[in-house]
């Protein structure tokens, strides 16, 4: 029969001379980084005008059902998006993770053995001696939250978990705008596939025109080969859109996680833009953008990486305990009476490591100065992306309608040189040219249009405006780790 408990305490010392001067400096010596940027204007460049914060489908601008209902299909669909909701799930265990570790850790271990042992008898010869020994134990540790080294662990997690969920945000819109981009390239593809249809048509009235004047004599050979190597062309370039037809269409598919079957159909048309409405001015915008929202979180954890390497140099505690019984019989290993105890409380200071530790704390220093100035290269480039949007929706739209006005003109020149070239007052080279500065003119409209819509899609990407149909997550959302068990908000 046995009863015990021992109590120890003990002092571990690692061996630079940590004095007590310098752990209360090391306990007060915070590191102090914020986010900040160059000061920017109180309205935007490009237009001289600020605007309120955006509200509301920057989808429905467009007037293109087809284009909602794809953007809706891709932010569900998409394996890119299922990655990082899957790496939001991941962040959100390691914040439950973290946190766990404010709590006593406690582990239970049971044990069984048999010896066999041989003797030698008086009398002589051997005999053997069987045992059997029992044992169940139970083991507890516990780290004292000593200067906040648990909480500054926590806090990193909290602020990975909130970078994660502001990269989801980020993702969900860049494939929302990139959904809307394919949707474009895709019609205007198909549009520019028309307008090789309508060449070839134009070249075959050429040639339906040239032949039977050159059996009348009105013309030579040389009219006839010139329309039927039009013609030839033509039908070149057609093949060859139909390939970029093909390819946009797979791309499109590819966004949707469908099987890149090129089955997608789109009805070759472009939309006709209202004027760009300016929205928010330059220091909302870094409020607006998840993207931005990243790299704000990313700070705070490299803040809280050098706070934790600070904290490495400081001294801490922790306690230990273990209860258990090992007998040779099972009923005395299950008697309270026969229980043997101890605890232990541990304090670890580090004096000498060879300089690991400070390197250390000087790295994550370095690497949460980085974060900054990262963050200040990152709200550059999206003040500059809104910028360069809406310079470009001015003048997209001047080449629109100056393409408007010369495909007027072209039309008109081409039904003219049909009329002449039929009368025989001008050569086919002259119905060509016609024909060309016509098709090319229609083409460049197209072109137009397709570019003044990728312009206002990226415009909205710029500004950080949401996908359409979900809402922006709040601080509180980003923070909510319980919110992150079913992946996507």
């Amino acid at each position: 029969m046995k009863n015990s408990f021992l109590l120890m305490g003990t002092a571990m010392l690692a061996a630079c001379a940590t004095s007590p001067s310098a752990v209360e400096r090391l306990a007060t010596d915070r590191e102090a980084l914020f986010a900040s940027t160059p000061d920017a204007p109180a309205q935007w460049a490009a237009r001289g005008v600020a605007g309120v914060a955006e509200t509301g489908n920057w989808l429905d601008q467009f007037n293109d059902p087809a284009m909602n209902e794809l953007v809706a299909e891709a932010v569900v669909a998409n394996p890119t998006l299922e990655s990082r909701a899957a790496s939001l799930r991941a962040s959100a265990a390691l914040v439950r993770s973290a946190r766990g570790a404010r709590w006593p850790s406690l582990s239970a271990t049971g044990s069984f053995g048999g010896t066999s042992t041989g003797v030698v008898l008086p009398g002589g010869g051997t005999d053997r001696i069987n045992g059997e020994s029992y044992g169940l134990g139970l083991n507890a540790s516990w780290e004292f939250d000593l200067w906040g080294r648990i909480s500054n662990g926590i806090a990193q997690a909290d602020a990975e978990y909130a970078a994660t969920a502001a990269d989801l945000a980020a993702s969900e819109l860049s494939i929302a705008g990139q959904t809307a981009i394919a949707w474009i390239n895709l019609n205007e593809a198909l549009a520019q596939e028309r307008i090789a249809v309508l060449t070839y048509e134009a070249r075959q009235r050429a040639v339906d025109l040239t032949e039977p004047r050159v059996r009348a004599g009105i013309y030579g050979p040389l009219e006839l080969r010139t329309a039927r190597s039009a013609l030839a062309q033509a039908e070149a370039a057609i093949a060859a859109q139909r390939q970029f037809s093909t390819q946009a269409t797979r791309s499109l598919e590819v966004l949707l996680g469908r099987y890149p079957s090129a089955e997608l159909t789109a009805p070759a048309v472009i939309p006709e833009l209202p004027p760009m409405d300016v929205v928010g001015n330059p220091a909302l915008l870094l409020s607006r953008r998840p993207d931005i929202a990243a790299l704000e979180a990313r700070i705070v954890g490299a803040g809280l990486r050098a706070e934790e390497a600070r904290l490495a140099l400081l001294p801490s505690l922790s306690l230990t305990g273990s209860a258990g019984t090992s007998e040779t019989d099972i009923s005395d290993a299950l008697d309270p009476s026969l229980i043997a105890a101890r605890l232990i409380g541990s304090i670890t200071q580090p004096i000498f490591s060879g300089g690991r530790l400070n390197a250390q704390r000087l790295a994550a220093i370095a690497q949460a100065e980085a974060a900054v100035a990262n963050y200040a290269s990152a709200a550059l480039d999206a003040w500059r992306e809104v910028e360069n949007a809406l310079t470009a929706d001015i003048l997209i739209a001047r080449q629109e309608e100056a393409q408007g006005r010369a495909l007027e003109e072209a039309r008109f020149a081409e039904e003219i040189a049909e009329r002449q070239y039929s009368s025989g007052t001008v050569n086919i080279f002259n119905l060509i040219d016609a024909q060309t500065r016509r098709l090319t003119a229609e083409s460049q409209l197209v072109s137009a249009r397709a570019d003044r819509a990728r312009n206002r899609i990226n415009y909205h990407l710029a500004l950080g405006g949401g996908v359409p149909g979900m809402e922006l997550a709040s601080e509180e959302d980003l923070f909510d780790t319980d919110a992150a068990e079913s992946g996507r908000r």
